[in-house]
């Protein structure tokens, strides 16, 4: 195993990227009660999953994907620190959408996770690790809300 592929597995920060106690939390955030406690010290470039959220809103509006929010949910779960949350008149702004995201982040050489729902369901999930981004249809935006379900993480950015 060379030097390098040691380092990742130790746990140790990358170049730009800092290690944070458990007694931090990122951003200066307290978990909430009741959460799991992290294992290891959490290795985050924060700058780095906030351009990526920006970039993802930056995309969303361009599809001219309608009610864009950007909550930071980091202190609330361990699932992501970013949700991106967007909605499109109809299927094929919803495709239009989601594709346009993952094209323009594989270009920008971030490949999603995974993808979860299309067009048809009406509710498209991608999943960037630090960031998921949902793309609805208004009806099932209405009838999930997740941003009445994520009403205590801060709203960073909304475009209308």
């Amino acid at each position: 195993m060379n030097t390098e592929a040691q380092k990742n597995v130790s746990g140790d920060p990358e170049p730009g990227q800092q290690r944070i106690p458990e007694q931090q939390q990122p951003r200066g955030q307290q978990r909430l009660p009741g959460l799991p406690a992290r294992d290891a010290p959490v290795v985050i470039d924060d700058q780095a999953a906030l351009a990526l959220a920006r970039r993802i809103v930056d995309v969303a509006a361009d599809k001219k994907a309608s009610d864009v929010l950007l909550l930071q949910i980091s202190a609330l779960t361990t699932i992501a620190d970013y949700f991106v949350i967007c909605s499109g008149g109809s299927e094929r702004q919803l495709d239009a959408i989601a594709s346009g995201i993952t094209e323009a982040l594989r270009e920008d050489g971030q490949r999603p996770i995974g993808r979860e729902g299309n067009a048809a369901t009406h509710w498209v999930l991608l999943d960037y690790g630090a960031v998921i981004v949902h793309v609805f249809a208004p009806p099932e935006r209405e009838f999930y809300q997740l941003e009445r379900l994520w009403a205590e993480a801060p709203a960073l950015l909304r475009i209308q």
